[in-house]
């Protein structure tokens, strides 16, 4: 599970065997989160707080590119 970028306590992460559609998965301590990219929605919430939902839709919004250019070439990466 590649870590993308951590800020504010926040770690951003993606599983290379994941399915799609595309997704991210955010963690701070024991608590984490999921949430879809097209459109960004938070699928599930084990333990954060609803600001720091926010946090991370936020965050995921400025990274959105990226992330799904990760997504991408991991897929690629897997195809060989």
């Amino acid at each position: 599970m590649p870590t993308l970028f951590s800020i504010f306590g926040l770690r951003f992460y993606v599983y290379t065997e994941e399915h799609k559609p595309i997704h991210i998965h955010v963690r701070k301590g024991k608590a984490k989160a999921k949430f879809l990219l097209n459109p960004i929605k938070l699928l599930e919430n084990k333990g954060l707080k609803d600001q720091e939902v926010s946090l991370a839709k936020s965050l995921i919004e400025e990274n959105k590119d990226i992330i799904i250019d990760h997504w991408k070439n991991a897929e690629n990466f897997k195809r060989g």
